[in-house]
């Protein structure tokens, strides 16, 4: 897992849009991009599966957790998925979702797909369970 963090309006949008556009170049998989705008569907280039999730009624953490361990069990071909804004979708504080964190961790080990996440948040502001995934 990679996060992408700093406070508001440091460029965490723009940094995991490269990279999600950087990710097609050598991804052998699917790559997926959740946000809760629609703002930025011409930036994301047209092979990742843009999904603003405003339309699937996501209101906390567990119904995001849901969605993201439905779109793995959907297809064994998704290899990235980035996540754009964990806490402002969720409507949690950072501090607050430590689950869905430990739950992305073991997709990972055992369905083989990478998360990217973005955060508001300065590193030292960063709670321990996010720390563990800043490089």
């Amino acid at each position: 897992m990679k996060i992408i963090y700093g406070p508001k309006g440091t460029g965490k949008t723009k940094a995991i849009i490269e990279c999600a556009n950087g990710a097609i170049e050598k991804a052998k998989g699917h790559v997926i991009f959740i946000t809760d705008t629609k703002r930025y569907t011409h930036d994301i280039k047209y092979t990742i599966r843009f999904l603003d999730i405003t339309g699937f009624d996501i209101k906390c953490a567990d119904a995001l957790n849901g969605f993201i361990k439905g779109i793995v069990a959907a297809n064994g071909d998704n290899e990235y998925i980035y996540i754009d804004g964990i806490a402002r979708i969720t409507g949690k504080k950072l501090a607050d979702l430590e689950q869905i964190f430990a739950s992305m961790e073991k997709l990972e080990k055992d369905y083989d797909v990478k998360f990217v996440v973005t955060c508001s948040a300065s590193k030292e502001d960063l709670p321990e369970f996010v720390l563990k995934y800043v490089d």
